[in-house]
């Protein structure tokens, strides 16, 4: 496909964190960190779950495709918003632009389902724990993880397919942090209204209604904790409540924005932050601070390394 064809237009502007130079430093200097802090977050996550033998539970297992997913989204959105920081001309190419907003909508699609399926797995362990290896077997899980790679495959290409091909011929300036397919479309030099609404029905209404059932799956669960044993409450709710921060960080500012995507507002790029970087980061730091039993999987495997140094 083309995109030259009939476009004037061969890169966009993305205006980003504009500002005075030292802004732009400090914001340079704060990202940098947060985003090294969570791909090694998350990467010593997905290690801690794959290698311990103390954690090989469905939780667990869907917690690293979940850290993967985060780091992933991270990435496509992030390191280039680090770069124009310390760039004067803060251009991306069309292709570029395109590749980003495939792989935004691919990664985060996915994780759209799989935190669904985190959440029936904590509805199943909760609400009907002797069921609980029957129904979560290791065959669901695949499924699980399988799905929400293809749902979030089918949610971009879907959107994407009728975004490729749109003619640009100015103005080419984005006032977000990265390329987003509202703003995006919003450029383009023919009438979208098809395709904006389209985008709301898309993404707009998938984020809501996932996050609407994400609510109703935790209320039944904290309702069914609330009126289980008096020991019950106490191993449960931490875990229930790091899912419903992670849910609602990511979900919250996804639905301002998709919702009522073409009219652009000056929050949108804070409300992009924090899905985008923050939400990814407190991933693996809700689970490792507030996690006993992972707290406890970290020990022994440092351990386990040391003693195999010093055999070496």
């Amino acid at each position: 496909m083309d995109l030259k064809n009939g476009s004037v237009v061969t890169e966009f502007i993305l205006l980003g964190f504009s500002g005075q130079w030292e802004l732009q430093i400090f914001f340079f200097v704060t990202f940098s960190l947060i985003y090294s802090t969570t791909v090694l977050g998350n990467i010593l996550l997905i290690v801690i779950v794959t290698f311990s033998s103390t954690l090989h539970s469905p939780m667990y297992f869907l917690l690293g495709n979940l850290s993967f997913l985060d780091m992933c989204l991270s990435t496509v959105t992030t390191t280039k918003m680090i770069a124009d920081l310390l760039n004067e001309h803060k251009t991306i190419s069309i292709w570029g632009c395109m590749t980003q907003m495939f792989f935004m909508h691919f990664f985060g699609g996915a994780e759209v389902t799989l935190l669904i399926a985190m959440a029936f797995d904590g509805y199943v362990a909760i609400c009907k724990p002797l069921h609980y290896r029957t129904i979560v077997s290791h065959r669901l899980l695949s499924g699980f993880v399988i799905f929400s790679w293809t749902t979030g495959f089918v949610h971009t290409i879907s959107q994407m397919v009728l975004t490729v091909n749109l003619p640009f011929c100015g103005p080419n300036v984005i006032d977000n942090i990265f390329c987003d397919l509202p703003l995006v479309i919003k450029l383009a030099c023919m009438d979208t209204y098809t395709l904006e609404f389209f985008v709301i029905a898309d993404s707009g209404l998938l984020s809501f209604i996932s996050f609407i059932l994400l609510l109703v799956s935790y209320t039944v669960i904290l309702i069914t904790v609330q009126q289980g044993s008096p020991g019950g409450p106490s191993k449960a709710l931490p875990t229930l409540s790091a899912y419903i921060i992670v849910v609602t960080l990511f979900f919250g500012p996804c639905i301002f924005i998709y919702i009522w995507p073409f009219n652009s507002f000056a929050g949108n790029k804070v409300l992009a932050v924090f899905y985008t970087v923050i939400a990814p980061l407190l991933n693996p730091i809700i689970y490792t601070l507030r996690n006993q039993k992972m707290q406890g999987a970290m020990r022994k495997l440092r351990f386990q390394h040391v003693i195999s140094t010093q055999n070496f």
